[in-house]
């Protein structure tokens, strides 16, 4: 699949339909079954967290996200595991032959995206997954998510990203994700979408469209955050959960365990109205409780203690270290960045170059941009902080290693998915340079 290209030309729905078809997709199971997430930070992060308490509840639950971190099987997983590669192989032909016939008779370009959707929607047939978790693309009116025609869906946050795709406003890229859910639905809204409700209201009116937003209608309350772990109160129409544990670090998170929470409540009143609600709160107590998600604040190394994290949005990231000061306070550390070419370098440094007073700029193998010039943005940011330029990911490790010890340092290493994987996978003795992205 990845001889495909990233995108497909124009807009997909039409022969993303016809595609569908070919492979016999049930699409009226697939929308009954189906719950969308959509947003700029922390979708993924929203879809774990409601895949895990559809499959506390006791349903055999698929889960679709992107992108994967060291090995494109964990894009697809059933009740928690990556789809194995004998069935992975199997159904990669029968993708292909059918996005050759489409292709053939539409005259289009199919992408990567679009046949990695349809290998979720036939892997997830074949299981007869009972519930299924789709995490967006880029978007929402014209991601191939829209094809599942879900009724139940989330945008976890709106940020300025995509913008040639989605428009230069917060307003048009919050329309453009809350477009994934069919009309007659239910979309919930994380916090940052609060002050778009006015818009998001009269966007969504005509479509008869329900819009429930986290601390409005999704209650959070009681919240505590430590690096011991952290939990939250929850209320939502007559459910009242108390001091519910979150695996998840990060004050963000729990605004995402409520967006999944939520989503899987409505899913059920409307898919199975019928179900005992006293299973409710233990598949949610369960399932938030289980959730894992790699990359997101996540400890690889306790001596010295090292945490990664993915977010790759500048509000994304400033989340992160917000949440790293609060859980493990802002002193004594060392900050590994490395920002991808076509990210906004300004951004991301402004947001972490202030914070720290030992800086190790590098380059990804995958998409790195130049250390130097970021280097020379950081002094200009900081010019306070020591600065030290490591010119492969490799060399950042050994760097940053070697300080932490000598100085009694911890290690955070941010600024872009690539920088903290391959700093992960050099972290664990592999090889970076051979992961495989997309």
């Amino acid at each position: 699949m990845f001889d495909l290209p990233k995108y497909g030309e124009g807009i997909c729905l039409a022969r993303m339909a016809e595609l569908l078809d070919a492979l016999a997709i049930d699409r009226a199971r697939l929308q009954e079954r189906s719950v969308a997430i959509a947003g700029s930070n922390g979708k993924g992060s929203t879809a774990a967290f409601c895949a895990s308490i559809g499959r506390a509840y006791g349903l055999r639950t698929g889960l679709f996200t992107s992108p994967h971190l060291f090995c494109f099987n964990e894009r697809f997983q059933i009740d928690g595991v990556p789809i194995a590669d004998k069935p992975l192989r199997e159904l990669t032909p029968r993708i292909k032959t059918a996005i050759d016939t489409v292709s053939r008779k539409r005259g289009e370009q199919f992408g990567a995206f679009e046949a990695m959707f349809a290998l979720a929607c036939l892997y997830f047939q074949q299981a007869d997954c009972e519930f299924m978790v789709f995490e967006a693309g880029i978007g929402g009116r014209y991601d191939p998510v829209r094809l599942l025609g879900s009724r139940i869906t989330a945008v976890a946050s709106v940020d300025y990203e995509h913008v040639e795709l989605l428009g230069r406003s917060l307003e048009l890229i919050v329309s453009d994700k809350s477009d994934a859910c069919a009309s007659g639905g239910t979309i919930v809204y994380g916090e940052n979408c609060r002050h778009l409700r006015p818009h998001i209201i009269e966007y969504n009116r005509n479509r008869d469209v329900e819009s429930l937003f986290v601390r409005d209608e999704v209650g959070i309350g009681n919240e505590s955050i430590a690096a011991a772990g952290q939990s939250f109160d929850f209320t939502f129409r007559d459910h009242r959960f108390h001091v519910l544990d979150v695996t998840l670090r990060g004050g963000f998170q729990l605004n995402n365990a409520a967006i999944a929470t939520a989503l899987f409540l409505r899913w059920l009143e409307r898919s199975r109205p019928g179900d005992a609600a006293s299973r409710n709160e233990a598949a949610v107590r369960t399932g938030l409780g289980e959730t894992r998600w790699p990359g997101r604040l996540e400890t690889i190394a306790q001596a010295p203690l090292t945490i990664i994290d993915v977010g790759h949005t500048p509000d994304g990231i400033r989340q992160s270290l917000a949440a790293l000061k609060h859980i493990y306070g802002d002193r004594d550390w060392i900050l590994v960045i490395g920002v991808s070419f076509d990210k906004k370098a300004d951004e991301i440094a402004g947001a972490l170059a202030p914070a720290f007073d030992i800086i190790v700029c590098t380059t990804a193998h995958h998409k790195g941009g130049d250390a130097a010039a970021l280097a020379s943005t950081m002094r200009k940011l900081n010019p306070n902080a020591r600065i030290e330029i490591a010119a492969t990911i490799e060399q950042a490790f050994g760097a940053s290693e070697a300080l932490a010890k000598s100085l009694n340092r911890r290690i955070y290493v941010a600024g872009g998915l690539f920088t903290a994987i391959e700093f992960a996978a050099v972290a664990r003795g592999l090889d970076a340079k051979k992961l495989v992205f997309f």
